[in-house]
């Protein structure tokens, strides 16, 4: 049954794969600006941040698997949309309706993984990110085959679409029954959903792990989201080359991910081991910066990887733990820090336009920066 999960955040992770490997394709076939581009990657995530926590509340008091299926039709649908995009305003369209339809989808599959098993969040979170990291390694293949073959990215994001409506049969088939059958949802427990949600905002310790999420974040999803560019337009390689930096990435990560499965379960104090990578994390972020050349920055980029392996999953994990019996409603939790962490994408493209994405990326090195501040002295008792 979980498995059912794991396949739906391939294909998410697929696509995300896809689309950051492509954005120097997309850039140049529909003349983006870097300000448009952090806008893309922006203005749909504040937006959903703004629907999810109704979706999250939703996925607590009523059908959770009704959600699901509706979120993953919208899914595919916002996929064949991205195929057909020719132009900025078609592009963003396609991500704002993407964004939401993918916390349904994804999210709230997440959740039930979560609740599959109360205690092993974090080894199952290992899991989930080990999927991810499958599909996001294989999406620039994908691409890379398609582009030879002359399809382009827009062929890409059809066959994603034609995916995604495969995983949507399967879950239909294998998705637990939801255990209400009413047609609509009282005001009632809306409301009550929504007010335990605000009660769970009160307590310091989910702060905690949300603020340090969204943060550690800018040296995985956001980093990976400019690295294309930055190795093109900062660096100085070529488009091949950048794509190779890409490959490294997510190949590094694909293997980390999976090596750290049987590690947690040995892990007796992940905070501790939270800082120390953060340290060194920082450590790799600065020289990648700072030293020349494209192999040496292959071989700093690949430290950057390595020290930020597990910040995800244990983090996450910690997280769905602080909020027990809550699990689909951490999308309206989360949706609190979400409109702050998506502008990031957002600011470094505003002042890379002004400055320089090299100038720009330094925000980055608030993810380690954040981790060290951030987290407990003493780990925590961790009882799920």
């Amino acid at each position: 049954m979980n498995y059912v999960y794991l396949l739906i955040e391939f294909i998410d992770e697929l696509v995300f794969g896809v689309s950051e490997t492509a954005w120097p394709l997309i850039r140049d076939d529909l003349n983006l600006t870097y300000t448009q581009i952090g806008l893309l990657l922006s203005l749909p995530g504040i937006i959903a941040a703004f629907i999810e926590p109704f979706i999250g509340i939703l996925g607590d008091v009523w059908r959770r698997r009704l959600l699901i299926l509706g979120g993953g039709i919208l899914f595919t649908a916002s996929l064949f949309i991205t195929s057909s995009s020719y132009s900025f305003y078609i592009l963003l369209f396609s991500l704002i309706l993407f964004f939401p339809s993918s916390g349904a989808y994804v999210s709230l599959s997440q959740a039930n993984l979560m609740d599959s098993d109360a205690s092993r969040h974090e080894q199952n979170m290992a899991r989930w990110t080990f999927a991810g990291s499958l599909g996001v390694v294989m999406g620039p293949l994908l691409l890379g085959l398609f582009v030879y073959l002359g399809l382009g990215w827009r062929g890409t994001y059809a066959l994603l679409a034609s995916l995604s409506a495969l995983s949507l049969i399967v879950a239909f088939r294998f998705l637990p029954a939801d255990k209400k059958n009413t047609p609509f949802p009282s005001f009632a427990e809306v409301f009550d959903g929504f007010k335990a949600a605000f009660q769970a905002l009160k307590r310091k310790e989910v702060w905690r792990w949300l603020l340090l999420l969204e943060f550690a974040d800018l040296m995985l999803d956001v980093l990976f989201s400019f690295l294309a560019l930055y190795f093109v337009d900062v660096a100085h390689v070529t488009e091949t080359q950048a794509g190779i930096a890409v490959m490294i990435w997510l190949v590094m990560g694909l293997i980390t991910d999976f090596l750290f499965i049987p590690y947690v379960d040995k892990q007796k104090d992940t905070v501790q081991f939270l800082r120390r990578t953060a340290i060194l994390n920082a450590i790799a972020f600065i020289a990648f910066m700072l030293v020349p050349g494209f192999i040496p920055k292959i071989l700093l980029v690949i430290l950057v990887n390595l020290f930020n392996t597990g910040w995800y999953p244990i983090l996450q994990g910690r997280l769905y733990s602080s909020l027990p019996g809550q699990s689909a409603s951490l999308m309206a939790i989360g949706a609190v820090t979400t409109p702050l962490a998506k502008s990031l994408p957002l600011i470094i493209g505003i002042l890379a336009d002004q400055f320089g994405l090299q100038t720009a990326m330094w925000i980055l090195l608030l993810g380690p920066i954040a981790l060290l501040i951030g987290l407990p002295r003493k780990n925590l008792i961790h009882v799920n």
